[in-house]
């Protein structure tokens, strides 16, 4: 009977071990990249040029999922939904309305319960159709594009329930040119 070298053994415990690091490593990192993605973070893509000039066509978009676990979304907020008349798809606009207020559109300013509401991020005299009034169910948002022109929004589709919001829209993060924060 032949005798194993102590070396050799040693050699194989240590390979063993090596590639069961290696493997645990990449294990932890994959099960870490899933969990941030669905519950974290998630990647997005622009489409379409309807939150054109805040987001344009080609854009790349991360979208936090954790913001609304702790606060409601608010007037002004960039966010990622599932379309109502296609859950299977995924729509951005920004929150103009939230559930209770009164919205109208009239001569391309937005009235929110009679009071002209700024809107900093449309581009400088967009001229767009009147609208409304219209008032927004509770746990409901009416959301449209900044590029309201060209923008399939809660003007067409109706308003946006709840329980439909993905997350918000924080940051730009390719092409390289235009990195940077959602506003």
């Amino acid at each position: 009977m032949e005798q194993e070298d102590p070396k050799e053994l040693s050699a194989a415990r240590k390979s063993r071990s090596f590639f069961s690091e290696v493997f645990q490593s990449v294990a932890i990192a994959v099960l870490l990249a899933v969990l941030i993605r669905l519950f974290i973070l998630e990647p997005f893509y622009i489409p379409s040029g309807s939150m054109e000039p805040t987001l344009k066509e080609n854009d790349r978009i991360l979208v936090s999922k954790l913001n609304y676990y702790f606060e409601e979304p608010e007037r002004g907020d960039v966010i990622v939904f599932k379309y109502p008349r296609d859950t299977s798809r995924n729509f951005v606009k920004r929150v103009v309305a939230v559930g209770g207020e009164t919205l109208t559109v009239r001569n391309s300013d937005l009235y929110i319960n009679g009071r002209v509401v700024p809107e900093p991020y449309l581009p400088p005299g967009l001229k767009f159709d009147d609208f409304g009034p219209v008032e927004i169910p509770e746990e409901s948002y009416f959301m449209m594009g900044d590029n309201r022109n060209n923008s399939d929004d809660s003007r067409v589709w109706g308003y946006l329930p709840e329980n439909l919001i993905v997350g918000k829209a924080i940051a730009i993060y390719w092409p390289p040119g235009r990195t940077g924060m959602v506003h």
